[in-house]
């Protein structure tokens, strides 16, 4: 039996899983790895939440199968948050759609949209779903610059005029992952127009919508712009607002043509999450907002920590303004390595582990992306750890055979 299925051929080596391999070695040797790879929150899901599950579950309705789409009063309670947050009015039984978290629902959507040889614009460096999605569905993929300013535009029209067949649509994420750039609504309404000039479908990955540190100017939604519910669907999340990576609920709201396509083919792979958990999301999207603050207070310490610390230890790290993550350049001495390398490096003379840039992107390769998910004092211990390592960069650089960047 061969190996080479198509699907799988299409999906290059995930970079992130050799990282994930010399830590598993590293761990099993008895190395304490200071882990800020991978964006999985440690703090706990909201005490009134789990009180909701735990009232919910082992009830003989609740643990039939549920609704593909969503329980009723979960679809409720997600129109009525972005009718708060964001002034957008949505039909909960037309304009909303619970998913397995929002990777599913991306993968899902491109399932749904994509036919053989379709291209889709995304940016780089970018969230891997937001461009394998559409690979695994078959399509192809045409990439632009990831920072939302005004040059954004141009390599867009670019990649529209000048792809065949024309794109059929265009993804953005802002707070982006991994960078952590922010849009605002006049990107946003610049976009939407653009989308509606060409025909585009405008895919909008709002994950980390909640997980902000300027009070002043909460990220918005592509969805506030007039007439973008013509043409855009935004994904959101549970994971990081709430802390409930593992609980896998996310939502897809916005234009009903294709919610109704992303329904019909959720219909046919999955009944929904666990009834429970679902009544639990619910408790979670209508209860007090004290959780949500005091989640963003201590992602903004860790986050001002790193900074602080990373700097005196000689690691210039750009202080985000939005997400969980910091996307941290390659010191100048290392940059040559590439970013898998680099990762590599950390893990075995700092044990501290990062992402790599390049697994978001070709355009990533010259960073790394770190990740808010330890206690402060640990990130202190991740600096001292990395201090140590650059002083004795010499010799270990020396020991490292060069080789060209992954890409």
């Amino acid at each position: 039996m061969t190996s080479d299925f198509h699907r799988i051929k299409r999906l290059p080596p995930y970079v992130f899983e050799e990282v994930n391999r010399i830590k598993a070695q590293a761990r099993a040797g008895g190395a304490d790895i200071i882990d800020l790879g991978m964006g999985n929150p440690d703090l706990p899901a909201p005490p009134h939440v789990i009180e909701k599950l735990c009232e919910t579950a082992g009830k003989p309705r609740t643990d039939r199968y549920s609704a593909s789409k969503g329980i009723a009063g979960l679809r409720r309670a997600q129109a009525g948050y972005y009718g708060r947050r964001f002034g957008v009015k949505l039909n909960p039984d037309t304009q909303v759609i619970a998913t397995l978290g929002s990777k599913e629902g991306f993968a899902n959507m491109a399932q749904a949209i994509t036919g053989p040889g379709d291209v889709v614009v995304v940016p780089d460096p970018s969230y891997p779903i937001h461009a394998f999605g559409f690979l695994m569905a078959g399509g192809a993929i045409r990439s632009v610059p990831a920072e939302p300013t005004a040059a954004f535009f141009p390599a867009l029209e670019r990649a529209v005029t000048r792809s065949i067949p024309k794109p059929i649509a265009v993804v953005c994420c802002y707070p982006s992952n991994p960078t952590a750039y922010v849009a605002d609504l006049d990107f946003y309404r610049e976009l939407v127009s653009f989308a509606k000039r060409h025909e585009l479908i405008l895919l909008s990955d709002l994950a980390y919508a909640e997980v902000y540190f300027d009070d002043r100017a909460p990220p918005p939604s592509v969805l506030q712009v007039p007439g973008a519910m013509d043409v855009a669907v935004e994904f959101t999340s549970m994971s990081k607002t709430f802390s409930m990576a593992g609980w896998r609920i996310g939502f897809a709201v916005g234009n009903e043509r294709l919610l109704a396509a992303l329904a019909r083919v959720k219909s046919y792979l999955d009944y929904g999450a666990f009834t429970p958990v679902q009544v639990a999301a619910t408790a979670a999207l209508n209860g007090p907002e004290d959780c949500i603050r005091e989640m963003r207070a201590t992602y903004r310490r860790r986050r001002d920590v790193l900074v602080d610390c990373f700097a005196k230890a000689g690691w210039p790290i750009p202080s985000p303004s939005a997400s969980m993550f910091a996307w941290a350049p390659i010191p100048e001495k290392f940059r040559t390595l590439g970013s898998l390398e680099f990762s590599k490096l950390l893990v075995e003379k700092a044990d501290v582990a990062v992402a790599p840039g390049i697994g978001f992107g070709e355009q990533g390769d010259d960073y790394v992306r770190i990740a808010l998910v330890e206690n402060e004092q640990r990130i202190r211990q991740a600096a001292r750890n990395v201090r140590r390592f650059f002083e004795n960069a010499d010799r270990t650089l020396h020991n490292v055979v060069p080789m060209a960047k992954v890409g």
